[in-house]
């Protein structure tokens, strides 16, 4: 009820406004994973339930805050809620943007033969996120592929379809956003993925660097 016209408008202007400033003021990238402000206007400001802002009006301005729960394009509504089906958060979505987008290391292309997730929930007992994606992962040819991305998607499950944060899901159950990186590395939610991900400045640089080129230049 809350994503009224007027809200989702200006929702859309944050990572937009965030990576400006960023340019502008010459900041480190590292500030698309983690930062201790964030860009917002005075709608911004109360979505995210943020009280006593330096925002007034539809400007947006450079927020300061404490709060793991935002700061970076990791935790911006737009942008989680653009990776969901609008009334459930998505770990695979989120996880293949984030492997796309962030640390340069795309996911293969589902091949045909593999059911949607939904599909297998439907004829199946399982219940929540996490156990359907268990399942899917039974079959050898998805594994490979989910291993990747279903850690970066579940350290984004505090973020519920909307972008708001949540401890608990839709059936009152604890939030599970711990995972296990490919190569081992294992975190226990956001605050800890974020500390894995500036670890790996070399691809998340040359991540930056390719995406940024990419823009100016108009082409791949």
């Amino acid at each position: 009820p809350r994503l009224n016209r007027e809200t989702r408008r200006e929702l859309r202007k944050e990572p937009i406004q965030f990576v400006a400033h960023l340019i502008r003021d010459n900041l480190p990238l590292r500030n698309l994973i983690d930062s201790d402000f964030i860009m917002a206007n005075e709608v911004v400001e109360s979505y995210y339930g943020i009280d006593g802002g330096d925002s007034q009006g539809f400007e947006f301005v450079p927020v300061r805050h404490e709060s793991k729960s935002i700061g970076g394009v990791l935790t911006q509504a737009a942008i989680l809620s653009g990776l969901t089906d609008g009334h459930e958060s998505n770990p695979v979505k989120r996880g293949a943007w984030l492997a796309r987008k962030i640390i340069a290391e795309p996911p293969e292309p589902p091949p045909p033969d593999v059911p949607e997730l939904a599909e297998r929930v439907a004829s199946g007992t399982v219940s929540s996120v996490r156990e359907r994606l268990e399942e899917h992962r039974e079959n050898p040819v998805c594994a490979s592929c989910h291993s990747r991305m279903d850690p970066l998607g579940f350290a984004l499950e505090n973020f519920d379809a909307v972008g708001k944060w949540r401890d608990t899901d839709a059936s009152h159950t604890p939030i599970d956003a711990s995972g296990i990186m490919p190569d081992g590395t294992m975190f226990a939610g956001l605050p800890e993925l974020r500390e894995v991900l500036i670890g790996r400045h070399v691809e998340f640089v040359r991540t930056g660097t390719e995406k940024l080129l990419t823009y100016a230049l108009g082409r791949g």
